[in-house]
């Protein structure tokens, strides 16, 4: 079921900045039933493959490269002199493709270089992610902020010889970018960079392309900082989930303008609007200004989840919950004890690279066997024709008399980050 296209840019007119208002701090509200993408920076049209096979990818390595002593367990609270590290990895599988965890994945290196976007980018080197697309970007010169980001291009698009694909990753390809080249992030001099800006920053590029005719997206940007501060700009029904200690602490809500017509950013045609002007129809004008900003305060232990309507049509947000937490318990990350939940005092031996200094690797990590393992029971759910999903239950929602039964087969792509606050060192005496 392709989605409902809609307008939101004219490529005759220029495509001038569009001011981004003062954003107030909110708090996330709670999901609906369904919600719709690394070097220095990393953008899906530059494709890097990792190896690692299992039903549970990389567990058994994982688990052996791991101290045979159990890592002590953190109570205490966040501290201001400590650093947060954000360990990144993404997964991904385009609609009616199978899906292999040994190479539909990517971990995010934030020491590597960003190779600008170019025009005419090849599509042999996007990541086979279909018409979904994300972004992992170092956030400034330092390695210390992250900024990513999840798009997902609107099928309805290809009704008129539009390939969705083009807008979405270009989109993304632009954000990285923007992203590395930023100067003025939170907490340093000047003002900060934000999340509506950035997404403002990658679509004015889109619409200066040339090579983007036509097509539109949905767009869910984050942004990371060294003090363990997240900012999150939602347009449309992609969406993410923050989960602590087996909970879920915030999700973002979809915006659509009904059903199956998510908030989107688009490049028209002259042409198409001639079109609809002449026999009638009302035009969405969606704009980053019109995303929803959340922001959270972060913690040592922390599970973020951004990903498309792929993976939020067809697993709820607790089976997400239910998925990183058996995942993060078998590794030994979280553990049940007497106090409840808690988190390993020190993360790093999950979640390191490895040896090789490149984006993805044969290691094993954590962050990339909860991208897996997230990723392979969406597709899973998806074309389950027994089982419900979210996406099944808006359907009899909106239609009652509509039969629909089982998953919604689409492309899925799904960023996962997993937060850990390491102890600032000693400053040495004289």
């Amino acid at each position: 079921m392709a989605r409902t296209v809609g307008v939101a840019r004219v490529l005759s007119l220029p495509c001038r900045p569009t001011p981004t208002p003062s954003l107030a701090s909110a708090t996330a509200r709670p999901r609906a039933s369904r919600t719709a993408v690394g070097t220095a920076s990393f953008s899906s049209s530059q494709a890097v493959q990792q190896s690692f096979r299992g039903q549970t990818p990389g567990l058994p390595r994982l688990m052996a490269s791991l101290p045979r002593t159990r890592a002590p367990y953190s109570t205490s609270a966040p501290s201001q002199s400590n650093k947060f590290v954000y360990n990144v990895a993404a997964s991904y599988i385009a609609k009616g493709r199978a899906y292999d965890p040994s190479t539909h994945v990517f971990q995010f290196n934030p020491y590597n270089r960003v190779q600008p976007p170019k025009a005419g980018r090849g599509k042999a080197s996007r990541p086979e992610s279909g018409q979904d697309a994300f972004f992992v970007s170092r956030l400034g010169a330092a390695p210390g902020e992250v900024a990513l980001g999840v798009a997902d291009g609107v099928g309805g698009w290809m009704d008129s010889g539009v390939d969705p694909a083009d807008f979405s990753h270009a989109f993304c390809d632009y954000m990285a970018a923007s992203a590395v080249a930023a100067t003025a992030t939170t907490g340093r001099t000047g003002k900060a960079l934000t999340a509506r800006q950035l997404m403002q920053k990658g679509y004015e590029a889109v619409c200066h392309d040339r090579a983007i005719k036509a097509g539109g997206s949905t767009a869910i940007v984050g942004l990371l900082t060294a003090e363990g501060l997240l900012e999150v700009a939602n347009l449309g029904d992609s969406g993410f989930i923050l989960l602590r200690l087996n909970g879920v602490h915030a999700a973002s809500e979809p915006q659509t303008h009904a059903f199956n017509t998510p908030y989107q950013l688009s490049v028209v045609p002259p042409s198409m609007l001639l079109r609809a002007a002449a026999f009638g129809g009302a035009q969405l004008m969606d704009q980053p200004r019109d995303a929803e900003v959340t922001r959270h305060r972060l913690r040592h232990g922390d599970v973020l989840v951004f990903a498309s309507d792929g993976l939020w049509d067809n697993l709820f947000n607790q089976d997400v919950l239910r998925i990183v937490s058996r995942t993060m318990a078998r590794a030994g990350a979280w553990a049940s004890t007497e106090r409840g939940v808690q988190v390993a005092s020190d993360l790093r031996p999950y979640t390191a690279l490895g040896e090789t200094n490149t984006p993805a690797s044969s290691h094993a990590t954590l962050q990339s066997m909860l991208a897996t393992e997230i990723v392979s029971a969406a597709k899973a759910a998806s074309v389950n024709r027994k089982l419900d999903g979210p996406f099944a239950k808006e359907v009899k929602k909106y239609y009652p008399h509509e039969v629909w039964h089982g998953g919604k087969e689409d492309d899925i792509c799904t960023v996962v980050v997993l937060v850990s606050e390491e102890e600032a060192p000693a400053k040495a005496k004289l």
